[in-house]
């Protein structure tokens, strides 16, 4: 090899210079000439030319796992090879070119480093380099201990339910229920301990539940124990309860739930403190598994028409929206908006004043719009991310084509307002005529939520089927359909003559479902097994309360008239 070639190769840089140490290997060349052992030296590109301040290159390299790094000692044969051979930059753990010099160590040929010093240097220079990066969240406690409950005075410690150390919302916050850690931690024993009692008593009962319908000894006696309770609560607050009410409210404002003891008999404040402790581990849960965080992306007000709404669960809706806090919604299209001034703007050029889809039904000021969720998909979504605001089970969001949505609305000079609603599914294996019901909160314990279910039973009618909800129920669906179940068992028993009756015609002519028509007799104690029969039992008691009800309701505009319904049942969809 000519020695003016090895002296271009070894001593030229990318731009032609010479390097600050080709005078180096030029005497490292010379003395191995003189030597006659020259040995063959292999080609140099740029990248090796430029890395090269010695004959020794240590590269180092940081692997990023869950915050841990490792380090590889200089003289590992595959690493070196690697920068011999690679024309283009060493790549960062992250993928990118190296950014600075703790990415990348070069040590000069004279340095004493062996191998550990060699490590606490990698170490060293890959912890400065992660100094800089947001630590890796473990689990959802690390978070949760950063987070600090919103009621003035309250050091996060205890939780509503008793079964949690800390809290992070008012939900769970013992000292805004004006309560104490230990106290809840004590009524959560008592509850368990009379849910014990209960799930035995039910699991004694449950194999004969069928043939004894009559309460047993012990529930008449609680039963008895109940509205002694009752009876003997206070009528009004005392002159020194209300001075006592008043000043709490006026010392604590909206930061500390109102005083609650004398207003109700201990039994039903006790019911209430049950569901509150529900509802708050039910609101844990959500929170453990990710679908709700706590106090920064769940709706908590609504501004819908006139009204403004309190939420009482978690809506999907998107981020941005979500974590506002308070949204505005256009009654009429159900569109969701950041403020409100883009709301007066939005008002001011929306064009509809009703539901879209086919107005089916209309008596008096009340409508009914057929909505194909096919046909109008944004607003049929907007519907259930509405609903979902005030349901606890709903889980349809955004699938909304297989489904017909029938809008019941009240009607003024301004428009048709939303009073509620209830989906169907345009083909239903098991036909229900019910997949989802909701009533607005401004229009519930009005009649409007009896006007829906009778209105949905009124189209099985048509179809000539026997209809039933799609489970399961809410807890307030659940007592609307239970209410309506029994007072259409109690006017089917008012105009009854015959001396046999069959649930089979019950259902026909009422398109209740037998399985519902049953539960609903065996709530009423009406059923009766007798001598290897069922038997019905026509109790007049109940059915003179039912008709004395009616009597005193008169007339009212709250009911369903089937001679107002323009509609027929859709064909193939």
């Amino acid at each position: 090899i000519d020695t003016g070639t090895k002296r271009h190769m070894a001593g030229s840089g990318s731009d032609g210079t010479e390097d600050s140490d080709s005078s180096a290997e030029r005497e490292q060349t010379n003395s191995s000439e003189s030597d006659g052992n020259m040995p063959k030296r292999q080609r140099l590109t740029r990248a090796s030319t430029r890395l090269s301040q010695s004959s020794q290159v240590f590269l180092i390299s940081a692997v990023y796992h869950y915050g841990g790094v490792t380090s590889f000692p200089s003289d590992t044969p595959d690493l070196k090879r690697a920068a011999d051979h690679d024309e283009s930059p060493p790549l960062t753990p992250t993928g990118n070119a190296p950014s600075s010099e703790s990415e990348l160590d070069i040590s000069s040929p004279n340095a004493s480093h062996d191998e550990s010093q060699a490590k606490d240097q990698a170490n060293r220079d890959s912890d400065k380099d992660l100094s800089h990066r947001p630590k890796r969240r473990r689990c959802h406690e690390t978070y949760n201990f950063n987070m600090k409950c919103p009621t003035p005075g309250c050091n996060s410690l205890g939780h509503l339910t008793g079964k949690h150390e800390r809290h992070f919302a008012v939900s769970g916050c013992p000292l805004y229920h004006n309560l104490s850690a230990d106290e809840c931690k004590v009524k959560a024993i008592s509850r368990e301990k009379q849910e014990e009692e209960v799930k035995a008593q039910e699991e004694s009962n449950s194999r004969h539940a069928t043939r004894h319908q009559t309460p047993t000894s012990k529930q008449s006696k609680y039963k008895e124990q109940v509205a002694e309770i009752r009876k003997g609560r206070n009528s009004g607050l005392q002159k020194e309860q209300k001075e006592k009410h008043m000043e709490h409210r006026q010392t604590h404002g909206n930061t500390r739930e109102p005083l609650l003891e004398n207003i109700t008999s201990e039994y039903d404040l006790e019911l209430f403190r049950k569901a509150q402790a529900r509802a708050s581990e039910d609101l844990e849960k959500l929170r453990i598994q990710g679908q709700i965080t706590e106090g920064s992306n769940m709706i908590k007000t609504i501004l819908f028409g006139r009204y403004e709404l309190d939420t009482w669960y978690h809506s999907p809706y998107p981020e941005e929206y979500a974590r506002l806090g308070r949204l505005y919604v256009c009654e009429f299209c159900l569109k969701y908006m950041k403020s409100q001034t883009i709301l007066r703007r939005h008002m001011a050029k929306c064009v509809w004043k009703h539901p879209p889809g086919d107005e089916v039904y209309r008596k008096g000021s009340i409508s009914v719009f057929e909505v194909d969720g096919k046909k109008n998909k944004i607003y049929c979504q907007n519907l259930c991310l509405l609903a979902k605001l005030f349901l606890d089970h709903k889980t349809l969001y955004y699938d909304v084509e297989p489904f017909l949505f029938y809008v019941m609305t009240e009607a003024d000079n301004t428009g048709c307002h939303l009073v509620g609603y209830f989906s169907k599914e345009k083909n239903s294996f098991l036909n229900y005529n019910v997949s989802c019901i909701l009533t607005m909160p401004q229009y519930m314990r009005q009649g409007f939520g009896k006007m829906l279910i009778d209105f949905s039973y009124l189209l099985s009618k048509v179809e000539e089927k026997v209809g039933s909800p799609e489970r399961p129920l809410s807890d307030l669906g659940l007592i609307s359909y239970r209410s309506y179940w029994k007072e259409v068992l109690l006017r089917y028993m008012y105009n009854f003559q015959g001396k046999e009756i069959s649930i089979k015609e019950i259902s026909q002519e009422t398109a209740v479902n037998p399985v519902d028509i049953v539960s609903t007799l065996q709530s009423l104690q009406m059923l009766k097994y007798w001598k290897g029969k069922h038997l019905v039992l026509k109790r007049q008691d109940l059915i003179d309360e039912w008709k004395a009800k009616e009597i005193k309701r008169g007339n009212s505009n709250k009911t369903i008239d089937p001679s107002s319904l323009k509609w027929t049942p859709p064909k193939g969809t």
